[in-house]
């Protein structure tokens, strides 16, 4: 006995294409009754089987289509996430970035400022300086005409006394 409903189908096709053609007719045909019926018993017979097998398949491969579907959206979902993360990555890197630059630039202007102050204070200190030496230098000018002026008076009003220090003439150092 044949196995598969296919094996069946062709057994029952090849009894009704060699049959013998019916009196006066060209699409009738007379085959054997019990063996036509044993098959198509035979064929029904395998049907549930086969059906049964075939929807075994089909509920499998529907089975393997969800696996791989939900493993195709987690790969899928764990890229994206990891994308994500990359870019998250890249933007806190960015931002660290330019976070730098501005401090880099800000240190820049703070040392342009400071330096800038230092020359002011530095220039400034040099013309207090100036002006009080030339304020000191002044007095002292004053101070030597005062004792010039001192010294004059008392070489005139009293000779110097025999053995007594000379006295110290500023006008003639000035020629």
């Amino acid at each position: 006995m044949a196995s598969g409903v296919e094996e069946l189908l062709d057994m029952l096709f090849e009894i009704i294409d060699e049959a013998k053609n019916a009196p006066f007719t060209n699409d009738k045909c007379i085959i054997e009754r019990d063996r036509a019926l044993d098959l198509i018993d035979d064929i029904r017979s395998q049907f549930p089987m086969e059906l049964t097998e075939a929807r075994k398949m089909m509920a499998r491969r529907a089975e393997m289509e969800q696996e791989a579907k939900r493993k195709a959206e987690a790969i899928v979902r764990t890229a994206q996430d990891q994308a994500k993360q990359m870019l998250a990555t890249d933007t806190v890197a960015l931002q660290a970035r330019q976070r730098a630059n501005e401090l880099m630039r800000q240190a820049e202007e703070r040392s342009r400022e400071l330096k800038r102050s230092a020359n002011e204070y530095c220039e400034d200190a040099l013309r207090r300086t100036e002006e009080a030496v030339a304020e000191a230098y002044n007095e002292i000018k004053q101070s030597r005409s005062r004792f010039r002026a001192a010294a004059a008076a008392s070489t005139t009003v009293k000779p110097a006394a025999p053995g007594a220090r000379p006295v110290y003439d500023a006008a003639a150092d000035e020629h």
